[in-house]
C-alpha cells in the first residue's frame, strides 16, 4: 500500500539564495501558507556549499548578491564562498526558514493532478523514496547539472599520469603544494583559482584558447563604508545596494552601446598591473566585445599580480593532446603539469533535471514560453528561478519571489485554486532564453526553455527594466485562473 503524502501549500526545491529567498518572500505576503523545502545536499548553500574549490568567491558584487531584507555586514564587498554559506545558514536561522528544510532529498519527479490543483512531489529522502502534495512548487533549483561538469573529450587525457579535477567537484584531500598545475579555462572559476593556486603550487599556467575581458575591481569599498557610518543598518544596506545595482546596470549599457572605450579602460588596468613589455593583446584582447560574455571580476587585480610576481603565466594555444607528462600544444610547445584542472564550464539544466507531467502526461520545458521569466506557458502553478546573466543573481531571484508570492495572495483573496500563463494562438517569434556567447550557453542553449520577444514572455536580461515592470505589473495578464474540477477562464 502506498503511503499517503505529506501535504503543505509550496514545496520549494532548493535551499540556496533562491530558496531562501523566496521562502522569506512567501511567508512575508502570506503568512497562512505552509511550505517545505527540499534540499538534495546535507546543509544550506547550494552553489555555495557545492563548489569547494581553492579561491572560491561570488563574480559579482556581494551588496547585490545578499538579501534586500537581510544586510551585509562583513566588510567586503566581493565575498568567498565560506561567508557566503555562513550568511545563508544565518538567514535562514533568523527568521525560522531553517525549521522548514528538508536537507537529503533529492526531487525526481512532479506530476500536476487537475482534479484537485495538487501538485504531487517524488523525492529521494535520505536513500528511501517519499512524496509530497503541495498546490504550488516553486524550483530554486539553479540553471547548471549539480551532478556532472563540462570536460571535453581531450585526446590522450586517459595516458596522463598526473590528477585531472573539475572545479565542480573538488577533492577535499587533493594536496596542491609544491605541484606544477594547469588550468583549463578562462571564465570566472580559471581566473579565480590562478592566484588562490599560485600561493601554494611550484606553478601555475592557466590554458586559454582565447582570451577573456577581464576587470579589477576593490575587494573592499570605502563609499560603502562611508555610508555605513552616516546611515542606519537598514537604510545603508538598501542604499548600497540599490546604487550598486543601478551603477552596474549603467555600466553594462553603456558597455554595449560604447564597446571601444570599456575596451580601452579593460586594456589600461591590464598594462597598469602586468610587467612592461608583456603581451597583453595576445592575452588579454578578446575578439568579441565587452558583456558579449560575461566579465570576469578580480578583486583588486589579483590574477594580475600573481602573475607580476612571477607565480602564475597564461598560454594562449590549443591542445593537441595529453600525454604522460602533461600537454602537448597545437604551437609545438608542451605545458608539464602534475595536476590538471578542467574549469571548462557547466552544463545547462532546467528545473534541477526534475521529470514534470500534467494529469500524468510528461511535458517537454523546452518546448514552452517562459512566462515573466518565472513560469511555464500551460504549466499551472509552478515557478521557476533563474538569474541574470549580466547582473548579480538574486536581483531577479528576489523579483520572482516577490511576483510567486504576490500571485499567491492574488488567488488565495479571489478563492483560485490554479494559475497557468497561456499565450493563446497568436504566433512570436522566438529568441534565445540567454543572448550571451559564453561556451556552457553555446553548448545547451537548447536545455531552456523559449522567450518570445514581446512581453509578458519576453525573457531580458534587465534589470531597471524588470524592476520597473514589477512596480506596475498586471497580475492577469495572459493567466489562466480557476478552481479545481472547473473550467478555467483567461482573465484580462
Amino acid at each position: 500500500m502506498t503511503p499517503e503524502a505529506d501535504f503543505v501549500d509550496v514545496i520549494i526545491v532548493g535551499a540556496g539564495i533562491s530558496g531562501i529567498g523566496a521562502a522569506y518572500r512567501i511567508a512575508e505576503r502570506n503568512p497562512g501558507l505552509t511550505y517545505t523545502i527540499l534540499e538534495r545536499r546535507a546543509q544550506i548553500g547550494g552553489t555555495w556549499d557545492l563548489f569547494r574549490y581553492p579561491g572560491v568567491r561570488c563574480d559579482s558584487s556581494i551588496f547585490t548578491l545578499c538579501f534586500p531584507f537581510e544586510p551585509w555586514t562583513r566588510q567586503e564587498g566581493i565575498a568567498d564562498a565560506a561567508h557566503i554559506r555562513e550568511y545563508l545558514t544565518d538567514t535562514a536561522r533568523k527568521y525560522a526558514i531553517d525549521r522548514h528544510i528538508r536537507f537529503n532529498s533529492y526531487v525526481r519527479a512532479a506530476n500536476w493532478d487537475s482534479s484537485t490543483d495538487t501538485w504531487t512531489i517524488t523525492v529521494d529522502q535520505d536513500g528511501a523514496s517519499k512524496r509530497y502534495r503541495s498546490r504550488f512548487v516553486y524550483f530554486a533549483s539553479g540553471y547548471y547539472n549539480y551532478d556532472q561538469g563540462y570536460t571535453p573529450d581531450f585526446p590522450g587525457i586517459e595516458q596522463f599520469s598526473g590528477t585531472v579535477v573539475h572545479p565542480q567537484h573538488w577533492p577535499e584531500d587533493l594536496d596542491y603544494t609544491g605541484k606544477k598545475i594547469v588550468v583549463i579555462g578562462s571564465g570566472a572559476t580559471a581566473v579565480t583559482l590562478l592566484p588562490s593556486l599560485s600561493e601554494r603550487a611550484a606553478s601555475v599556467t592557466m590554458l586559454q584558447r582565447s582570451p577573456t575581458y577581464l576587470i579589477s575591481a576593490p575587494k573592499n569599498r570605502p563609499s560603502a563604508d562611508i555610508i555605513r557610518k552616516v546611515l542606519p543598518r537598514r537604510i545603508s544596506h538598501l542604499t548600497i545596494r540599490y546604487l550598486t545595482a543601478v551603477q552596474e546596470a549603467l555600466f553594462y549599457k553603456f558597455a554595449q552601446r560604447f564597446p571601444t572605450p570599456i575596451k580601452a579602460m579593460l586594456r589600461r588596468q591590464a598594462v597598469k598591473n602586468l610587467p612592461d613589455g608583456y603581451a597583453v593583446d595576445t592575452h588579454f584582447k578578446p575578439r568579441y566585445n565587452p558583456w558579449d560574455q560575461r566579465l570576469c571580476l578580480i578583486p583588486d587585480a589579483d590574477l594580475y599580480n600573481a602573475i607580476a610576481a612571477g607565480r602564475a603565466d597564461v598560454v594562449t594555444d590549443h591542445i593537441e593532446h595529453f600525454d604522460a607528462t602533461g600537454i602537448a600544444l597545437k604551437s609545438g610547445g608542451h605545458l608539464d603539469a602534475d595536476i590538471v584542472v578542467t574549469a571548462t564550464g557547466l552544463q545547462l539544466q532546467a528545473l534541477g533535471g526534475t521529470a514534470i507531467s500534467l494529469d500524468g502526461v510528461r511535458i517537454d520545458h523546452r518546448d514552452r514560453f517562459v512566462y515573466k521569466a518565472h513560469m511555464l506557458e500551460d504549466v499551472p502553478n509552478l515557478f521557476w528561478c533563474v538569474g541574470y546573466t549580466n547582473a548579480s543573481w538574486t536581483l531577479r531571484a528576489d523579483i520572482t519571489a516577490r511576483a510567486t508570492a504576490k500571485l499567491l495572495a492574488y488567488m488565495t483573496s479571489h478563492g483560485y485554486t490554479h494559475a497557468s500563463p497561456h499565450r493563446g494562438d497568436e504566433p512570436i517569434a522566438v529568441k534565445p532564453s540567454w543572448d550571451i556567447m559564453a561556451g556552457y550557453v553555446q553548448r545547451s542553449a537548447h536545455e531552456l526553455p523559449k522567450s518570445g520577444t514581446k512581453r509578458p514572455w519576453n525573457v531580458r536580461q534587465d534589470y531597471l527594466a524588470d524592476a520597473l515592470d514589477y512596480r506596475f505589473d498586471r497580475i492577469d495578464e495572459a493567466m489562466v485562473f480557476g478552481h479545481a474540477g472547473d473550467r478555467a477562464r483567461i482573465a484580462g
